[in-house]
């Protein structure tokens, strides 16, 4: 069965509990980056393999799995090719050695140098007066660069390069594998510096730079479905290759450069056929579901990741699977297999 995965912030909540009593059990988590919270003075970081078993035990001792990381240590210096670069690819190569070690087989990252998930709203009204985020590439303004300055597509191509032939190697040694989220917003330019995950090309060019089951993609359908004009079909191609490590199932309505994000149930995107087209190959990753708004009563201070509206996502996608893998069986059966 396709196995559903949540999303949290490694400190235990009541919610935990909600969400197995719904029938998830993995979870995607963030790195720990509160020491303070255990009490000791040990200096380690929080990609250091004791905080990293602590977070692990965390989440075991409420019945939950980790199956990956959303979370990484700084990585702009190795983003722009500046001096620290090395740092900080050796502090990702530790993460990755160190999620080897505990068994943790999945580590999502992205290419976003300075500018990372952008909204220009927080606040958008949805359905029944729901909060939403949005994007309007023209309230961004002109440029309003970073301290980084312009940066070219090319050169990120570049860094990006440099990077992958360095942590590959290590991923492929620790079984751990990267996958590599679109930026988002997919937006060629912004605040003055490239964004070059924006394509399905650019993820063919990212795959070909080291053939490896260990180089592989988050395929965020929020985004792919922004750039691409069958998502469906783009899980079929990459996950036919073994390219998917990892996948966020969630919908927008609009274009790359003006959208909105929406509940699962009324985006643009054919939701059942993406369902059905995460069944059409062997995967062996989780999907999870990605930005909900933030329905009545909640606060927005954690704009697309508020609790309630998780339910109606997880239940959407139960429906959905359940219906993907009926029609799947009676294929097979009209075909001459069993059902």
């Amino acid at each position: 069965m396709l196995a559903f995965a949540e999303y949290f912030k490694p400190y235990l909540i009541p919610f935990w509990r909600t969400i197995r009593q719904v029938g998830v059990d993995q979870v995607i988590t963030e790195l720990d980056r509160t020491p303070d919270r255990i009490h000791d003075n040990t200096g380690d970081r929080p990609w250091d393999l004791a905080p990293l078993a602590r977070l692990q035990e965390r989440y075991a001792s409420a019945g939950l799995t980790v199956v990956g990381v959303e979370d990484f240590p700084p990585m702009d210096q190795a983003r722009l090719g500046l001096p620290g670069r090395e740092e900080e690819i050796e502090a990702f190569c530790t993460l990755v050695r160190n999620l080897g070690t505990l068994g943790i087989p999945m580590l999502c990252y992205n290419w976003m140098a300075c500018v990372n998930w952008y909204r220009s709203s927080i606040t958008v009204p949805g359905r029944g007066g729901a909060l939403v985020t949005g994007f309007r590439l023209a309230d961004v303004g002109p440029t309003n660069p970073t301290w980084a300055g312009a940066v070219d597509a090319d050169y990120l191509w570049e860094t990006l390069e440099y990077f992958l032939r360095r942590v590959v190697p290590v991923a492929e040694r620790a079984g751990v594998r990267l996958a590599l989220h679109p930026d988002d917003p997919p937006v060629p330019r912004l605040r003055d510096i490239s964004r070059i995950m924006i394509n399905v090309e650019a993820f063919e060019r990212a795959m070909e730079i080291i053939d490896s089951p260990a180089n592989a993609i988050c395929l965020c359908q929020g985004n792919f479905t922004l750039f691409c004009d069958d998502l469906p079909a783009v899980i079929r191609y990459f996950g036919g290759q073994g390219r998917i490590a990892f996948g966020h199932f969630r919908d927008v309505r609009g274009t790359a450069d003006d959208f909105v994000e929406t509940f699962h149930d009324e985006g643009m995107t054919d939701m059942l056929g993406c369902m059905d087209a995460w069944h059409s190959f062997e995967f062996d990753g989780v999907l999870r579901a990605d930005h909900v708004p933030t329905l009545a009563e909640e606060s927005n201070e954690d704009p697309a990741y508020a609790l309630l509206a998780r339910l109606h996502a997880l239940g959407y996608m139960q429906g959905l699977r359940e219906a993907s893998e009926r029609r799947l069986r009676k294929g097979g059966a009209e075909d001459g297999g069993t059902s």
